[in-house]
Order: C-alpha cells, then sequence, then structure tokens
C-alpha cells in the first residue's frame, strides 16, 4: 500500500513540474547551459567550441514577430561596427534569432541581408521553435513576442561575466556596455 501511495505521489510531482527540468536563465557567475545551433545555412555551432577560443558574447534577439525588429537592426549594427574591437579582444559575437521553425531561416537571413558577408568573429544561428529561448527562460510569450532580447558576455569556462534582459523592446546592450564588461573580466583582481 505504501508503495502505491509513493509511487502516486511520485506520478503527480512529475506531473505537476516539480521534479522536472524547468528553464533556467544563468546568473552571473554561473555556469551557461551548453547548447548548440545552426546558422541560417545549416553549419552547426555550440557554445563551448566558441568559448574555448575566448569570450562569447551571446545576444538573444526578437526574431520576426511579425516584422523585422529596428531595435534589433540597431543592435546587431553596433555589434558589426565595433566587430574590430571584440576581435581584438579575442570575443566572439553569437547572435541568437528565434522564430517558427517553418519560416526561422528565410527570416534571419531576411534580417542581415544588409550586413552580408558576416565579420568572423560574429555569427549568427537561428532558435526554432524557441528550444534555446525556452532552454535559458527567455521566451517572452506575449501576442506578437518571441523573446527577451537579452545579452550574456560568457568566459572560455562557460561562466556568465555579464548579463542584462531587457523586458521592454528599446532596452538594448550596446556594444561599448559589452566591451567594457570583456575589459573589466581581463582586469587583475
Amino acid at each position: 500500500m505504501m508503495r502505491a501511495i509513493w509511487k502516486c505521489l511520485a506520478i503527480t510531482l512529475l506531473c505537476s513540474g516539480s521534479l522536472a527540468t524547468r528553464a533556467e536563465t544563468p546568473e552571473l557567475g554561473e555556469k551557461a547551459a551548453d547548447f548548440t545551433l545552426s546558422t541560417p545555412d545549416g553549419r552547426r555551432l555550440r557554445l563551448s567550441e566558441l568559448a574555448a577560443k575566448g569570450n562569447v558574447a551571446l545576444i538573444v534577439l526578437r526574431g520576426f514577430p511579425g516584422y523585422q525588429c529596428p531595435y534589433c537592426q540597431k543592435q546587431v549594427h553596433d555589434f558589426i561596427a565595433n566587430a574590430d574591437k571584440f576581435a581584438a579582444t579575442g570575443t566572439q559575437i553569437l547572435l541568437v534569432y528565434p522564430g517558427p521553425a517553418a519560416d526561422v531561416d528565410q527570416k534571419a537571413k531576411e534580417a542581415l541581408a544588409k550586413q552580408n558577408p558576416l565579420p568572423p568573429n560574429i555569427h549568427l544561428v537561428v532558435d526554432p521553435d524557441y528550444v534555446f529561448t525556452n532552454q535559458y527562460g527567455l521566451r517572452w510569450d506575449a501576442p506578437h513576442e518571441t523573446a527577451y532580447p537579452s545579452t550574456f558576455l560568457i568566459d572560455r569556462s562557460g561562466n556568465v561575466l555579464f548579463r542584462k534582459i531587457s523586458r521592454v523592446h528599446g532596452e538594448r546592450t550596446t556594444a561599448e556596455d559589452v566591451l567594457s564588461e570583456v575589459q573589466r573580466a581581463k582586469a587583475p583582481r
């Protein structure tokens, strides 16, 4: 009888999500969960492999919520304009473009049509059906929304050195903000 009660309790807890894996946004000092996403052309990129080369500025864009977000466009242009400064510090830029699987590749290509080719240290990957976005707890699940625009700076060990999650459209991290954090991380402590 007790065995049946414990089994029922375990099933109830699992179904309610109490023991299930939950989406967790990495905090400062924590290790960022590793992930692999593909470019719109199908090349697979893994966070840990980029981080092994140096810092990674991980920038989560809104994707295509029915239009190309002008704030995303401005932010991406800012990081591209400063690509050489990031390259000088050994920092890779990873742009994540979330969206429905059916058209995310095409919409991502359209978003960067004026920016191609990208500098060698800037990579665009797509997040079909918000798998990564949900994994990091960044899904902005409201009408005409996709993901909270977010920026993380991740070091060689995969630890989060900086994070900013925007809960509004225009509040974005600039290239200068991230470059300051890269310099701060390099400073002796």
